[in-house]
């Protein structure tokens, strides 16, 4: 594995599982962190118990180091960050991915891992993605809520058209770890939260589906990428299998003594969209031997142990 690391958007969810995984693998990596809290990293760093070879910067001193890979993690966020400022994603993703573009055209050799979404398949998730699902997007009728998912596709159509550059986008549908915001406003940090705070959790009877990849499996896809021969794509990142919400809520209950009841009023409105069925059958990832080792009923298992019983 390469050993220079940059990882943009440091305090994310995704870049703390990350960043908790190259330092507990033992592996000689130097990690530069970047964020604009860099005092958010260092409480992360000392509540987890992480040293090594760490170098916490700020965003302006991105092009002053040599990295063998770049990840970028840096996003509007969580739901409840995403509805109040939806307007701003295409100058965030572009500021941020020009930031490292820039640094490739300097760098040609080093490698660009950026995350993406499953949002760049359009607004309607009736069904799994397969290889021929087409996005669909009414231009003549736009909405707020198709914003995420274009500028996503702006991202990655911009990197296809360099395939000079080794850069690759992790498509990402659904991810949990123990580092979630309880405040994030997704299902699961509503769930989490209502069992910290013993009080019932109001969900609409919908059902979902949803393919949670943990921290590990990313990981493992994270190395497979740097390991393998450099290369220009896309790939969807998926779990052993995904799981439907009422399953989940079967095991908050018997597991954490979840309560909860349903509410018609409380419907889960995702500013990106509604997703009935948010998994992919896509699995290019497999021909880089990536292989899953945990479904997402075992990763949301795994992961809620840790917030409820730390070691």
């Amino acid at each position: 594995m390469n050993n220079s690391i940059a990882i943009l958007g440091a305090t994310s969810h995704i870049a703390k599982g990350l960043i908790f995984n190259f330092i507990k693998s033992g592996r000689s990596n130097k990690l530069f962190l970047f964020s604009r809290s860099p005092e958010r990293i260092k409480k992360f760093l000392k509540e987890n118990g992480l040293k090594g070879d760490i170098r916490i910067e700020r965003f302006q001193n991105f092009p002053l180091h040599n990295y063998d890979t770049i990840i970028n993690c840096v996003g509007i966020g969580t739901p409840n960050k995403i509805k109040n400022i939806m307007a701003s994603v295409f100058q965030l993703t572009e500021e941020f991915d020009n930031l490292v573009i820039s640094y490739l055209e300097k760098h040609p050799r080093s490698r660009y891992i950026n995350f993406s979404s499953g949002a760049v398949y359009g607004g309607i998730f009736s069904e799994q993605i397969r290889e021929d699902t087409v996005c669909k997007v009414a231009v003549n009728d736009l909405k707020m809520q198709d914003c995420y998912g274009i500028a996503k596709i702006n991202s990655e159509a911009k990197h296809r058209s360099r395939k000079d550059l080794n850069i690759v986008d992790i498509r990402i549908f659904s991810y949990f770890s123990r580092f979630i915001d309880f405040d994030s406003g997704y299902f699961l940090s509503d769930a989490l939260k209502s069992i910290k705070e013993n009080r019932e959790l109001r969900v609409d009877a919908c059902d979902f589906t949803r393919d949670y990849l943990g921290p590990d499996d990313l990981f493992s896809l994270v190395k497979l990428i740097i390991k393998n021969k450099p290369f220009n794509g896309a790939l969807d990142a998926y779990s052993r299998k995904p799981v439907r919400k009422f399953k989940l809520l079967d095991f908050f209950t018997k597991k954490y003594g979840l309560r909860y009841v349903f509410d018609k009023k409380a419907k889960f409105n995702c500013p990106t969209g509604k997703k009935n069925v948010y998994s992919s059958l896509c699995r290019q990832a497999a021909r880089l031997g990536y292989k899953p080792k945990f479904t997402s009923l075992e990763s949301v298992r795994l992961e809620s142990g840790f917030i409820f019983f730390p070691e």
